[in-house]
């Protein structure tokens, strides 16, 4: 059994422990209302500007020609894993990894993979990896906001228009509460159709100035960053759902081993007490 100073000790530090996972904890859910406001603002406005553009698309003879959305045969595809800059979040990072070693391993066999890293997690992961990595955009979560993520989609979008990657995945944790982020693997490039367009587009009659082309043009690449950024919020509010929720149960943890390690002081003190009892009674019995 351990002494009274070793146990002492350990309670000691599971309680400084405690402290500083009861803090993180704090400090996530600050973090998480001004980010879950963000992307609870930003769903409805992404869902209709990707209304209007199925829409107006549609109804488009020349949207065939629109350059974001030709399909062609996949012989490269960049991979954008979106994590976070710090770990204590859970499985929050290890998820996104695994999940984006299934889909080369499942969807991209046989292709040749590049990497596009979000986070300083994706950023270890894809440097630990064999394939060709930009690590320009790593660090955007140190700033989340439209301008450095639309550096970054940028990139994605020309890489695709200029030809060097046939395909651009985006791998995110997509956020439903604190307790929950579902794991979404979804093609960003080329640009697929929604179920909205199979509507009669009749439905809705805009009047577009100066041209539907001219339209079509502006609102496409403006359409994709804003899905980009999404993605990227989405991962933003699930990264600090997961580490409430992580450093929530360590509190409770650390909560439940201070009462086993306060429980096995009391025995301690209590053995110790009675070892000396003993002691002065069979000195005592030893003089008489």
């Amino acid at each position: 059994m351990a002494n009274l100073k070793e146990v002492k000790q350990r309670i000691s530090s599971v309680q400084s422990t405690q402290q500083i996972t009861r803090a993180m904890k704090m400090v996530s859910a600050a973090k998480l209302r001004r980010a879950q406001d963000k992307i609870v603002q930003m769903r409805p406005y992404s869902q209709k500007l990707t209304t209007i553009l199925n829409n107006v698309s549609a109804a488009s003879e020349g949207a065939a020609d629109i350059v974001y959305a030709s399909s062609r045969e996949v012989k490269k595809v960049l991979i954008v894993p979106i994590t976070s800059d710090k770990g204590l979040c859970g499985a929050f990072n290890s998820n996104i990894i695994k999940a984006t070693n299934h889909a080369i391993r499942t969807q991209f066999e046989g292709k040749e993979i590049q990497l596009l890293p979000l986070g300083k997690k994706a950023l270890d992961y894809a440097r630990k990896s064999k394939f060709s990595t930009v690590s320009d955009f790593s660090l955007v979560f140190q700033d989340v906001s439209f301008d450095n993520v639309r550096a970054a989609a940028e990139y994605a979008m020309d890489a695709y228009v200029n030809g060097d990657v046939d395909q651009v995945v985006l791998v995110f944790n997509e956020f439903k509460n604190v307790a929950t982020q579902i794991i979404r693997t979804e093609q960003f490039l080329p640009m697929k159709a929604e179920e909205t367009e199979t509507k009669s587009t009749s439905e809705v009659d805009y009047i577009l100035e100066p041209s539907r082309a001219y339209i079509i043009e502006e609102l496409v690449p403006t359409s994709l960053k804003i899905q980009f950024y999404k993605a990227v919020l989405e991962s933003n509010a699930s990264e600090h759902g997961a580490r409430m929720t992580a450093m929530d149960k360590a509190t409770e943890n650390a909560g439940e081993l201070l009462k086993e390690l306060k429980l096995m002081y009391n025995r301690t003190r209590q053995a110790a007490i009675t070892n000396e009892i003993l002691e002065i009674v069979a000195g005592a019995n030893a003089l008489g």
